[in-house]
């Protein structure tokens, strides 16, 4: 008798433990790539670059942004945005915008799409913004 107690109570528990689940986060969404221009111009001393992930359907909507100095172009940027921020209704892009002391010299005027298009790396492409 104590015998089948053991079994049954040894059952139960490896009935209980084979029900655990271990749910793993979803892993973040992870962007990448570099931000340039094609014109042969090197860049003045104390330039500065602002990449941001933004919303193209929703005007001044900014989901991620870097800013910081910059000697050259083109510059490497990477962005890990949680997954479960990641909304199918919202049309991701990135854009970058080089500036000299406060007035922008660069900007990107195309639309560089990632997350819902399958591309999770992108070339930005700026163009001089005529003074």
């Amino acid at each position: 008798m104590k015998f089948s107690f053991k079994m049954a109570i040894f059952s139960l528990l490896t009935l209980m433990l084979s029900a655990c689940v271990t749910v793993q986060p979803e892993p973040p969404v992870v962007i990448n790539g570099y931000a340039g221009y094609l014109e042969k111009i090197a860049l003045p001393q104390g330039c500065k670059i602002n990449i941001a992930i933004i919303d193209f359907n929703t005007p001044g909507s900014i989901i991620s942004q870097k800013t910081f100095d910059i000697a050259r172009a083109p510059v490497p940027f990477k962005f890990t945005l949680p997954a479960e921020g990641i909304d199918d209704a919202v049309d991701y892009g990135v854009v970058a915008m080089i500036t000299y002391n406060e007035q922008v010299i660069f900007q990107t005027y195309e639309k560089f799409q990632v997350i819902h298009n399958d591309k999770f790396t992108t070339e930005v492409v700026m163009k001089k913004v005529p003074h």
